[in-house]
């Protein structure tokens, strides 16, 4: 198992954004997190990689307790890709620079053996021929591809994605899902929050929806949009699709 969260708990101040979460997530698996805003489905993930200090619970990466003392937080989410709303791009630095900077700083790779892969990792999500390319140069769909190929350099266990999408103009949304359907063919483990129904129905392993920091219900994608036990994701489902 790669992510294995129990009894998971935050509150910021006085409100309880999440209310004891339990999440196992295996390898190669696709995992589509759904529910309203103010679920708590983006406080989850930052907990997972401790953007945010849960309030107690237990998280584990690959069988590690990553709110042990003493744990080395780095050595961690260098395992965990993260994946935002917003690219998060250097403007003065064009795309292979902004893919390769963490392999220099953090892995301490060579200029050369840091370029090799970051050229792989863009080759991977379609934009080898952008590497010199500035993120003022670049769409918005081809930012978040480098984005995601920043992530993807470091070789993470498992990949997530915070609304990778929703920044995007609409005629842009596709070359990203495209991107994260080639990752899924490919292995990767992937957790992701979206609205993107269409491609959490055809592309996720398993939903889970969550509502007011509880996960409700989880299960194949057939059976939580089509025959969902709670009304309240058929509420949801309908309100999202119409």
């Amino acid at each position: 198992m790669i992510l294995d969260v129990s009894a998971l708990h935050k509150s910021f101040s006085h409100l309880e954004v999440l209310k004891g979460v339990d999440l196992k997530v295996n390898p190669r698996e696709l995992v589509f997190v759904i529910g309203p805003s103010g679920s708590g489905k983006s406080t989850l993930l930052r907990c997972c990689n401790r953007l945010e200090e849960p309030t107690s619970g237990s998280i584990k990466v690959e069988g590690v307790d990553i709110l042990a003392p003493g744990v080395d937080i780095n050595a961690v989410r260098r395992r965990i890709g993260m994946v935002f709303q917003s690219f998060n791009l250097y403007p003065h630095l064009d795309a292979l620079g902004n893919v390769t900077l963490a392999l220099q700083r953090v892995l301490k790779k060579s200029r050369t053996e840091a370029k090799d892969i970051g050229l792989t990792a863009l080759e991977r999500v379609g934009l080898a021929e952008k590497a010199k390319a500035y993120p003022n140069e670049l769409s918005g769909g081809q930012q978040q591809r480098v984005a995601i190929a920043r992530a993807l350099a470091l070789e993470p266990a498992i990949l997530m994605f915070d609304e990778p999408t929703s920044a995007l103009d609409p005629e842009l949304v596709g070359s990203v899902l495209n991107v994260m359907r080639e990752l899924r063919e490919s292995g990767m483990t992937m957790v992701v929050v979206s609205h993107e129904m269409r491609f959490a129905r055809s592309a996720a392993d398993r939903v889970i929806f969550m509502d007011q920091g509880h996960i409700l219900e989880e299960g194949p994608p057939q059976r939580i949009f089509n025959h969902p036990e709670h009304p309240r994701i058929r509420e949801f489902i309908a309100s999202i699709e119409h």
